[in-house]
């Protein structure tokens, strides 16, 4: 799926027959170590696009996500800003910006990028591509505290994107994100679906 030249390709869904869907989490605001122990007693692979501006006090944190989960780091900006309202230079500082860091600290320059709130045009592909970027990642389902909200339907298909944030119980109404990521799991296997490492079909 992705392209070794070229501007960068833009999806919310892998094409495969596979019940699989992929999980991806946003931001790093909370970095509870429960959860890192939940994903490596489940080997739960997962997407961690990180915005530094919340993520940077415990980079080791997500660190450990990802060696427990066998997951992997990419970028969601250095300050979260909607791309959408800044020009081509303002983006591409946002993105380059945090790929710089994000290879600096994990040895690995991100190929995959989330635009804060989904919200992109030419430009931010133009940006992401002159930082590396190979494919800006959006999604088809979201983790709510207690169900999943669909972009269409009310069914997971295969290859999905589901996206979930990194948030403590302040905004998770008590909730952690152990207990909120446990939910989705059920849900997920419910529907006859396993969660795949998304890397490792694009």
């Amino acid at each position: 799926m992705l392209e070794p030249s070229g501007p960068p390709v833009v999806f919310d869904r892998v094409r495969t027959k596979d019940k699989v869907v992929f999980l991806t989490f946003d931001d790093g605001a909370e970095k509870d170590p429960q959860f890192v122990r939940m994903v490596g007693e489940l080997k739960l692979p997962s997407s961690m696009f990180l915005t530094d501006s919340v993520a940077r006090s415990d980079y080791g944190h997500f660190e450990q996500l990802r060696d427990a989960g066998g997951g992997a780091i990419q970028n969601h900006t250095t300050s979260h800003a909607n791309l959408r309202t800044l020009p081509y230079e303002g983006q591409r500082k946002q993105i380059c910006d945090q790929q710089d860091r994000l290879e600096a600290r994990f040895g690995t320059r991100p190929a995959l990028f989330r635009p804060p709130y989904g919200n992109y045009n030419a430009d931010t592909v133009r940006a992401a591509g002159s930082c590396g970027v190979k494919a800006l990642v959006l999604w088809r389902e979201s983790m709510q505290i207690h169900n999943m909200r669909y972009a269409e339907g009310d069914r997971l298909k295969s290859g999905d994107i589901v996206l979930a944030h990194f948030r403590g119980p302040d905004e998770l109404k008590g909730s952690t994100i152990t207990e909120m990521t446990a939910r989705m799991l059920r849900r997920i296997q419910d529907q006859g679906f396993t969660v795949a490492r998304l890397e490792d079909y694009l």
